[in-house]
């Protein structure tokens, strides 16, 4: 009964984070980038929902704007590496050779590497910016993809409708879509919402220590950055900030165990 309650206000949670997305111009009661030096620091009040920071701009509208951002790249930057990993695992796994000796022996050296160090690497070569943040969020996270693919449609090569299929004459793309894919696409599914959370964790991380979206534009990273610097001054931009962040990847890592649950064949049976 717990468990359904905390599942009910994550998805709530979540589903309120998608309105504030899409209509985010609409419930911004400032601008976000409008400095105010005469209300430097002020605490919350009538005027400003969650007081202002240090060159006056309202905080609430910084975080609802800094959303967008935070939540653009904690969806695509998955579901790229998604697509790019099953792609390598799952042909890794199909066709074999040297082709599946390869990808393996590169996706277990780019594992030795912690997600978040690999992304600095990556932005170190690229340079700041929300696209390179992307491209290296999504390069942190294909070799989980890759790994977890392979071993999923290694177990359902050897089924023998997937050699009824080969015997058949039917091309090894068809197979793949029609056989391999549909039969691994839970355990994918799951690890994909759970990876949604680290990715806006990631993204926050790389933009707190300035590899991410540079300033004036607002992220949950650099929000948090910036409250901690003027942390004296007024700690509520680095507090909410903070707390939209620890709400966001906890809702999903629900929702993904509560998806984990349901798909799991095991607990489908009893």
């Amino acid at each position: 009964m717990l468990d359904r309650i905390f599942l009910y206000l994550a998805v709530g949670f979540l589903t309120l984070l998608a309105i504030v997305v899409v209509f985010g111009d609409f419930i911004q009661p400032h601008d976000p980038l409008l400095q105010n030096f005469l209300a430097r620091d002020k605490g919350p009040s009538a005027e400003y929902w969650l007081g202002t920071d240090d060159f006056g701009r309202d905080v609430f509208s910084r975080i609802l704007e800094g959303s967008r951002l935070s939540m653009t790249i904690g969806l695509a930057s998955p579901l790229i590496a998604a697509v790019i990993g099953i792609a390598m695992g799952t042909s890794a796994a199909y066709f074999g050779g040297w082709a599946e000796r390869i990808i393996t022996r590169a996706t277990d050296m780019m594992m030795s590497f912690d997600p978040l160090l690999l992304g600095v690497l990556v932005v170190a070569l690229l340079g700041p910016g929300i696209l390179n943040l992307s491209i290296a969020i999504s390069f942190a996270l294909i070799p989980s993809f890759i790994r977890l693919s392979r071993a999923s449609a290694l177990a359902v090569r050897q089924e023998a409708y997937v050699d009824a299929a080969i015997a058949m004459g039917r091309p090894s793309y068809s197979t793949i879509l029609r056989h391999v894919l549909p039969n691994i696409s839970g355990p994918l599914v799951v690890v994909t919402t759970l990876w949604v959370g680290t990715a806006i964790r990631l993204e926050a991380t790389l933009s707190f220590i300035g590899l991410g979206a540079q300033p004036p534009a607002p992220s949950w990273g650099n929000i948090v950055r910036y409250g901690v610097q003027n942390i004296f001054g007024s700690p509520l931009p680095a507090l909410f900030a903070g707390l939209a962040i620890t709400l966001t990847v906890l809702s999903f890592n629900i929702l993904g165990d509560a998806l984990r649950d349901r798909l799991d064949p095991d607990k489908a049976v009893r």
